[in-house]
Parts: structure tokens; C-alpha cells; sequence
């Protein structure tokens, strides 16, 4: 069942997100004396383990809008209701925003169209819509041919991150999650899933951004040794390590640890490899026992069997 899929992405990415919360912004010696090997609680920002933060949070803001199809204005303000009502907040409370999302939400609330209320200059290409971006590859199963999909990926990263960059980031990431969605392997996934973004991003006016990629295109980012993986907040910095993790392990939880354990943007990083993870591992790949520790983990399921039947009943 698609509902099977949806679960284990959004809760694989949840998963991810909450490991690496307690330890976001430290570095990669640290966790290489002290590596995160299970739910912690508290540290960075003293929340209870199995807490997720804002990557969680707008993730499921936008899957709970897929659940009435696409529409970005309805996107938009499940995004502010986030920020201004704590919705779809762990335990009640927000506390980690950054500031591209901030600005941009902001800008929703003064009445600015989503097309509009992103950021768009070079340095803004933040993660922020990267981490939020999953939902998307579900939502193409029954309604989208591939260029429609894009162009409601780039839509939604713009509403807070506009860059052509951030927002061929997150096509990438979802052309590969899709193939990883129809069942490749997860080497095949990323080879195909560049192979089907590249012609999109070859013509103006994202072919100026190309050069960025190189070495996701090259279609060899797993063979780079971890020293040339950053691990910062900067979105191809996160793209590349989700990419080398999930591309480099055999198991969900070896992959979520492992981009946990680079340091740095810890929870983000996580996020984006344990979607990818999630999809391809499947629920029963997920541990257990992370997944009883996880905030409103019967929530996170209860949203997956909505999406799906949301995604087989809206119009087409």
C-alpha cells in the first residue's frame, strides 16, 4: 500500500529529525568521541528525546495540505499556523525557526503572495525547504506528469526559499525519492532520479545554477571519502550528505546515525537521509523502539492513511 510508503517517509524522516535535535551545531569531532547511537534527550535544546523540530513540523504541515491537493496559498498558511499556533509542533512549542522561514512566513502574513514572499538572493540557500520537501513525491502518484511536479516543488520551496538553487535542490531530491518510490534501488534511485531532473534544469533559467551540482551529476557523490561531505546548514551541503549517507549504508538506522554522527546541521541532515531511508527500509526498518519514543508517533500514521486517501479521491 502507498499508505505503507507515506508512513515510513514521514515517520523515517521524524525519526531522523529527533536524533539529531539534542546535538544540532555540534561538530563532527564531538560526535566522533561521543556518536549518537540511540534517542537522547535535552542538549542543543533541552527538549525531551523523540522530540522532532521545525523540519518535522513543516514536513507535516505540508503533507496535512496535500491531503486537499495542491494548493499553495492553503500551503502557505499551514506553514504560518506552524509559527504563529505551534501546529503540528512536537510537544506544543516551536523552538528552532530559521531565519530565510521566518522571513518568508512573515511576508505570507503581510498579505504577499507565496509566489512572491521567498527570499531569493545567493545567500539564502538555506536547507529550510529541502527538509519540508518529501510529501511532494506522494503527491505525484496519481495526478502530476514530471514537469507539473517541479514546477509545484519550486513553488513550494519558494514561499520561503526562492533561490533557483534551493528550489533545484529540493527537484532533485524529490525525483529521486520517487524512483526510490517506484522501487529502485538506492544506487538506481539516484542515478535515475538525476538522469530525469537534468534536462529540466538545462534550460534557462536554472541552467546558470548547474555548476553547483557537479557532484551530485557526476552521479559518483557516494565515493567521496567523509571528509569532503559538509554537513552544514547550506542546502547543497545537505542534499550531498543525505545523499552520501543513504547511498552509503545498508540499513535505515545506520544511515540516520551516520548523518546524525557528521555533526553540524544534525537534524536537518537527518531528516532529509531518513525520508529517503524511510521509503526505501519500509515501517519495519525503522526501529522500534525509536518509533515508540517518538513524539505523536500514532498522529504521524493517522496523517499517512489521510494523505492516501486524499491522494486516491481528489479530482485529478
Amino acid at each position: 500500500m502507498l499508505n505503507s510508503r507515506i508512513a515510513a517517509g514521514l515517520l523515517g524522516a521524524c525519526v531522523g529529525d529527533a536524533l539529531g535535535v539534542p546535538v544540532k551545531f555540534t561538530t563532527r569531532a564531538e560526535r566522533t568521541t561521543d556518536p549518537v547511537q540511540e534517542m537522547r534527550g535535552y542538549g542543543t535544546w533541552q527538549q525531551p528525546a523523540g522530540t522532532w523540530s521545525d523540519d518535522g513540523s513543516l514536513l507535516l504541515c505540508l503533507a496535512e495540505s496535500l491531503c486537499q491537493g495542491f494548493d499553495l496559498d492553503h500551503i502557505a498558511q499551514t506553514f504560518v499556523q506552524w509559527q504563529t499556533q505551534a501546529h503540528w509542533s512536537a510537544r506544543g512549542t516551536i523552538f528552532d525557526i530559521g531565519l530565510t522561514t521566518r522571513y518568508g512566513l512573515q511576508r505570507v502574513q503581510q498579505g504577499i503572495s507565496p509566489l512572491k514572499s521567498g527570499a531569493s538572493h545567493q545567500d539564502t540557500c538555506g536547507n529550510g525547504a529541502l527538509m519540508r520537501t518529501l510529501p511532494l513525491a506522494f503527491h505525484y502518484f496519481r495526478h502530476l506528469n514530471f514537469p507539473q511536479l517541479l514546477q509545484e516543488v519550486h513553488q513550494t520551496s519558494a514561499i520561503t526559499h526562492a533561490h533557483l538553487r534551493s528550489q533545484m535542490a529540493c527537484g532533485i531530491y524529490v525525483s529521486i525519492a520517487l524512483c526510490v518510490l517506484e522501487g529502485a534501488s538506492a544506487h538506481a534511485a539516484y542515478q535515475q532520479g538525476i538522469k530525469n531532473v537534468y534536462p529540466h534544469y538545462q534550460a534557462p533559467p536554472y541552467a546558470q545554477e548547474l555548476i553547483h551540482f557537479g557532484r551530485i551529476w557526476s552521479g559518483k557523490i557516494h565515493t567521496l571519502p567523509m571528509t569532503a561531505i559538509r554537513s552544514d546548514g547550506y542546502v547543497i551541503s545537505t542534499l550531498e550528505a543525505a545523499l552520501w549517507c543513504f547511498l552509503n549504508h545498508d540499513s535505515y538506522a545506520q544511515a540516520v546515525l551516520q548523518a546524525v554522527n557528521l555533526g553540524g546541521d544534525t537534524d536537518t541532515t537527518a531528516t532529509v537521509t531518513g525520508g529517503l531511508a524511510g521509503i526505501y527500509d519500509g515501517l519495519d526498518g525503522i526501529p522500534r523502539h525509536w518509533l515508540q519514543e517518538l513524539a505523536r508517533c500514532d498522529d504521524i500514521r493517522r496523517l499517512a492513511q489521510r494523505l492516501e486517501a486524499a491522494i486516491f479521491a481528489y479530482p485529478a
